[in-house]
């Protein structure tokens, strides 16, 4: 048996390539059950997140599922023009090395940031509870996991800002000052729009509006937060009065565009609006950014912000690239010596009822 990996991310396709091939979190299982049913491929998990889509795969004939693999990700965006560069492959146990440091954050665009490791534990759990997953599979992940936790423990490989939503904090209070008078709107209540939100209370913003096509989730997210929260089909009235504006919903297409915003902003007579969208699909139209006193980050945008802040966790790559590279050998002997004993199933790191994910 060996462990493959498909994928693209920031290294190699921009968020208008990533977008195409981005599955929603809702999507996930049902997605896992395609893949899973394709020629050559045992057991599956597919990550989808702002920076990056991948497929893994326990596998007995790595040709052939490597094939599907490839096919699988084509499908989701054959009517798009796309160059198969984007894309990388390994196999064992250059796919444990690579997965290894996906969970450590050493593959991020924000060197050493902490989402990824809950967005691959989501990932997993999608896998694990649709029947996905086995022995191999379910011993990678968890031992991945068990990586993630030593590499944080035993290194400084997170201190300083370490997410994408930290970064455009600190870009915020370069353009507003700050932010204490500042007022927050939040569309699409999830993971990553929440740790932006609370990174940005944390600087002294105290108005906060915040709206979800779930309604109950914006109200409980608002309700911890001290907000208010707007229904879906509201979220565009308050805008006259909102200073930054987070978009990180799962829509497939903008839900903010030129249009919309274009008669708001000559209301505004000259008030800045910073726009930061986290969201793969984009939330906000690029050509948003060319209104006047519209300053617009996407996901790509602020790596090079990013860049500035890691020189102290860049010294610390040797030491984690270490660790990962003793987790890389024993759980590569062990799959080496899995090839000459019977099959014995392993448990998922959850059980399954535990393991679903939340609703946007």
């Amino acid at each position: 048996m060996n462990v493959i990996c498909l994928g693209l991310s920031h290294h190699t396709a921009s968020v208008e390539l990533r977008e195409k091939f981005a599955v929603a979190d809702s999507d996930l299982e049902s997605a896992a059950d395609r893949l899973g049913a394709m020629d050559g491929v045992s057991e599956s998990v597919i990550i989808s997140t702002c920076n990056r889509v991948e497929l893994y795969a326990a596998t007995d004939d790595s040709g052939r599922g490597f094939e599907s693999l490839g096919r699988f990700l084509g499908g989701r965006a054959q009517e798009h023009n796309y160059n198969a560069h984007i894309f990388y492959q390994y196999d064992s146990p250059h796919s444990i090395r690579h997965l290894f440091r996906v969970v450590s954050g050493l593959e991020s665009m924000v060197l050493g940031e902490t989402e990824i490791l809950g967005q691959v534990k989501k990932a997993y759990a999608a896998a694990s509870s649709g029947g996905r997953t086995a022995r191999h599979l379910n011993k990678l992940f968890q031992r991945s996991f068990n990586v993630a936790k030593e590499v944080r423990t035993n290194t400084n490989i997170t201190r300083g800002p370490v997410s994408v939503g930290s970064v455009a904090v600190d870009l915020a209070e370069k353009i507003f000052g700050r932010l204490g008078s500042c007022k927050v709107m939040i569309l699409g209540a999830g993971e990553t729009g929440e740790i932006t939100a609370r990174t940005l209370l944390s600087r002294g913003v105290k108005s906060l509006f915040v709206s979800n096509r779930s309604y109950e989730r914006a109200a409980k997210l608002a309700g911890e937060m001290g907000g208010e929260a707007i229904h879906f089909g509201e979220w565009e009235k308050p805008l006259l009065d909102i200073d930054i504006l987070i978009g990180s919903t799962a829509a497939p297409h903008p839900v903010l565009t030129r249009e919309k915003l274009g008669p708001v902003m000559k209301q505004r007579k000259s008030r800045p609006l910073f726009v930061i969208d986290l969201a793969v699909p984009r939330d906000v139209e690029p050509a948003v950014n060319d209104l006047d006193g519209v300053y617009l980050y996407d996901i790509d945008s602020l790596q090079a912000i990013a860049q500035q802040s890691m020189e102290i966790r860049r010294k610390e790559l040797a030491v984690c690239e270490q660790m990962i590279e003793r987790h890389v050998n024993e759980f590569s002997s062990w799959l080496t010596n899995e090839r000459s004993r019977p099959a014995e199933a392993i448990p998922p790191l959850m059980e399954p009822a535990h393991c679903r994910i939340p609703e946007s």
